[in-house]
């Protein structure tokens, strides 16, 4: 499936959100996630149904000041 992960191209055998996260490496309690612009929660991550063409987003607090 064609992904399109912070703006950046991907092709994926993953079918859920947290299937894909698990792929590309993101680990933690504190990512945010957003599919087409709609936030998904960490609980609802593993049910979250990919789709060919879906737009994720996935955020992580940064260090600094």
């Amino acid at each position: 499936m064609k992904l399109m992960v912070n703006g950046e191209a991907h092709e994926v055998a993953a079918t859920t959100l947290a299937e894909l996260l698990a792929a590309l490496d993101y680990e933690g309690d504190w990512l945010a996630t957003a599919v087409n612009s709609d936030l998904v929660h960490k609980a609802s991550r593993a049910e979250f149904r990919l789709s060919d063409g879906d737009r994720i987003e996935i955020l992580s607090p940064m260090q600094g000041g």
